[in-house]
């Protein structure tokens, strides 16, 4: 088998670990379950950034402020520019009462005026996110930062 067969052939075999996660957390499978997930994601690829910052995000959903906060800073230290890593970091310092959340919001401001496509996929992450956890108060006060 060429390369190219063996790569088609894992690719119809199915997703990977990731795409699956993505797709759990999408159909609306219990965050405990899909944190799991993301656990061993960030374990068996530990510089995926996008791994990182999933994790994140299911840590806010699920309340661990802390946990969050780690997980957010190994993103954005894996990858200063991604604005959802950074979105992340701001909900997680503000939530652990942590200071600099300023900076990060005015990345994020900035790259959401030079990528418009970005801005709606922010934001579509933001409305999930107050879906999921609707008194969720450092989101709503990130979005009226990011939006206003």
């Amino acid at each position: 088998m060429t390369a190219p067969e063996a790569t088609a052939t894992a690719e119809s075999s199915g997703e990977s670990l990731f795409e699956q996660a993505i797709s759990r957390y999408q159909q609306g499978a219990p965050i405990e379950e899909v944190i799991a997930d993301f656990i061993a994601i960030t374990q068996q690829e530990p510089r995926l950034s996008a791994g990182w910052t999933c994790l994140a995000w299911l840590q806010l959903l699920d309340n661990q402020p802390q946990a969050a906060l780690r997980s957010a800073r190994t993103a954005v230290k894996l990858n200063p520019q991604d604005p959802q890593a950074r979105i992340n970091l701001s909900l997680a310092m503000l939530e652990t009462n942590a200071k600099g959340v300023r900076e990060h919001i005015e990345l994020v401001q900035r790259l959401r005026l030079m990528a418009p496509e970005l801005a709606a996929e922010l934001d579509d992450s933001l409305a999930d996110g107050l879906a999921r956890r609707p008194d969720w108060q450092a989101l709503q006060k990130v979005k009226a930062w990011l939006q206003g």
